[in-house]
Parts: C-alpha cells; sequence; structure tokens
C-alpha cells in the first residue's frame, strides 16, 4: 500500500492527468499480446495438430461420445439462425411497412414463426422504413430546393 492508503497495484502515479485520471492510451498489457499460458500451451501442441485431430477422429470412430461431439460440432456446427419463410407483403412505401408489420403478427399469431424470429424480421423490415423515410425526405427538400 502506498503512504496514502490506496493500493496502486504497480501503476506509476506519474501517467495520470493532473485531475487523477489516467492519460490517454492503455497502460495495460499491448494490443495483440497473448497471454504466457496461451503461448506455452500453443507451443506444447506446434506441429501436433493433424495427430491430435486424427486421435480424436479415431476415439470418435471408436464410440467415444466426447470425441463424437467435438467432430461433429466441427463438421456442422449448430446455426446461430435459420430461414424464416412467411408471405410478406412488398414494401416501397413507409405504409407498405404497416402491412408488413401486420404480416409478421399474423405470422407469430398463426404459429409459422416464432417471436423472436419475428422480431427479427421486424428489425429489417423498420430499418427498410427508416431508409424508404430518408429517401423521401431528400426527394422532398430537393423539390422544395429545386422551386426556390
Amino acid at each position: 500500500m502506498s503512504k496514502s492508503g490506496n493500493r496502486n497495484n504497480g501503476a506509476k502515479t506519474d501517467e495520470r492527468n493532473p485531475d487523477g485520471t489516467f492519460a490517454p492510451g492503455n497502460p495495460g498489457r499491448p494490443r495483440g499480446a497473448r497471454h504466457k499460458v496461451t503461448q506455452a500451451i500453443e507451443a506444447m501442441l506446434e506441429g501436433q495438430q493433424e495427430a491430435l485431430t486424427q486421435a480424436a477422429i479415431d476415439k470418435a470412430l471408436e464410440g467415444d461420445v466426447t470425441a463424437l461431439r467435438l467432430c461433429l460440432d466441427r463438421i456442422a456446427p449448430a446455426r446461430k439462425d435459420s430461414v424464416v419463410s412467411f408471405h410478406l407483403p412488398t414494401i416501397e412505401t413507409a405504409d407498405d411497412a404497416a402491412k408488413a408489420a401486420k404480416a409478421v403478427l399474423k405470422a407469430v399469431a398463426d404459429g409459422e414463426v416464432t417471436p423472436l424470429e419475428a422480431a427479427s424480421v421486424m428489425a429489417v423490415v423498420e430499418q427498410f422504413r427508416r431508409t424508404l423515410e430518408t429517401t423521401e425526405i431528400e426527394r422532398r427538400i430537393t423539390a422544395l430546393e429545386t422551386a426556390k
């Protein structure tokens, strides 16, 4: 502990601004630096990747469920999302976005899509609506400026 009773964990106090805040930058580990344990493990595994992979495959083929799961997770990883298929009206105007929202709500009510899938679709619809709205505002401003 320092004389003031605060811990500074070995940090230099001269790296602080006059108001006590830290100076810009990260006084810690440099960007891209790796932990010593990670470096040691990588050094030990150097050149052994093929043998380790083959050993995992052999264990999986012998019936080791953990090795089998490991191999299958690498071959066919679990999908993070899936294709959503239901009728969505064409969106060409901001008003059409409201019709699309109704279609999404109906798809949820009918069990065609999950609420989570619907939320993802609605995020896309909303972003497209904003794009349409911004384009319309730009068109109107240009028309007003041209008219003056």
